[in-house]
């Protein structure tokens, strides 16, 4: 995008659009990362803990290399903009919090916001809702840090570090399946999603 946001380009790329959620994942991502004194995961060395599972995730996903797939990536669905990130060769963790009114929304914004949810959103209406949004943008990536976010040291129990189990044949769907996730169901090994249609 620009010269103040090199890494920008490649999230948007990687995510699709360029919108608020996303941005706010940008910003706190790299002050995460600031702050541990770390670069991007090659591998387990660090770990992000999500609090949502929104558009944000992206960030923590490609700048700082924390995927599912690496087993360094955890998602606690408590919907909040919280991300907390890891270093196993310092145990140290940070938490990076959306502040509370960061972006508080005042009864017009949030009368047209439910307008435009509803399908009866005017053409003006929709105006002013881009240009809002647009405003929202140019802050998270523009403000300072301090005033968009709480960033503190934490203390957290690491997980422990991704291990491969082996896979079992669920005796119901006849498909390969992680060990960890079956259960004994009237004798037979049975998966997790073949438990939940009993």
């Amino acid at each position: 995008m620009n010269s103040k946001h090199p890494d920008l380009a490649a999230l948007v790329n990687f995510h699709g659009h360029l919108c608020p959620g996303l941005a706010i994942g940008y910003r706190a991502t790299l002050a995460g990362l600031k702050r541990l004194g770390i670069d991007r995961a090659e591998d387990e060395e660090l770990i992000a803990i999500v609090e949502n599972d929104s558009c944000s995730v992206d960030a923590a996903q490609l700048l700082a290399g924390t995927t599912f797939g690496k087993g360094n990536l955890f998602f606690r669905d408590y919907g909040k903009q919280v991300f907390t990130f890891a270093r196993r060769d310092e145990e140290r963790a940070v938490r990076v919090a959306l502040k509370a009114g960061a972006f508080a929304e005042g009864r017009q914004q949030s009368a047209i916001n439910e307008k435009i949810k509803a399908g009866t959103a005017t053409e003006e209406d929709k105006k002013l809702a881009a240009g809002w949004r647009q405003e929202k943008l140019d802050r998270l990536l523009n403000d300072p840090l301090e005033e968009l976010f709480d960033v503190r040291e934490a203390v957290i129990e690491l997980p422990p570090p991704a291990t491969i189990h082996r896979s079992v044949i669920c005796e119901s769907c006849c498909e390969p399946v992680m060990d960890t996730r079956t259960v004994k169901q009237e004798g037979k090994i049975i998966c997790l999603s073949c438990q939940d249609k009993k």
